[in-house]
């Protein structure tokens, strides 16, 4: 069983490959979410399970388009993202849990 959990988890992390978090993004970055996976222990206020939950039903999910728009004057925090027709405005922490390739054009 522990090599089938290894081996899952080595394709996740294939997948991701070429992948950055959504926070690094800047203004005018392009791209298709890859995944959202809630795997690091930072304090969000709220369970990480919750917070990848949240974040879902918001519409970052896998294959969806977005654009960085705009990123808050204090710390760069919070960010504007364009999902379809859609703007949201999401603190750069929780942004940590959206995995992006981003369009070469926009790079």
């Amino acid at each position: 069983m522990h090599d089938l959990a290894a081996e899952a988890r080595a394709q996740a992390d294939e997948a991701l490959a070429g992948s950055t978090r959504l926070s690094v993004a800047r203004p005018g970055d392009r791209g298709v979410i890859v995944e959202v996976r809630a795997d690091h222990a930072r304090e969000h206020g709220v369970d990480v399970h919750e917070l990848e939950r949240r974040l879902l039903e918001f519409g970052f999910v896998e294959g969806a388009r977005f654009e960085l728009l705009h990123e808050g004057a204090i710390w760069k925090d919070p960010i504007a993202v364009r999902l379809d027709d859609m703007r949201i405005a999401l603190r750069r922490r929780d942004a940590e849990d959206v995995w992006v390739r981003l369009d070469t054009a926009a790079r």
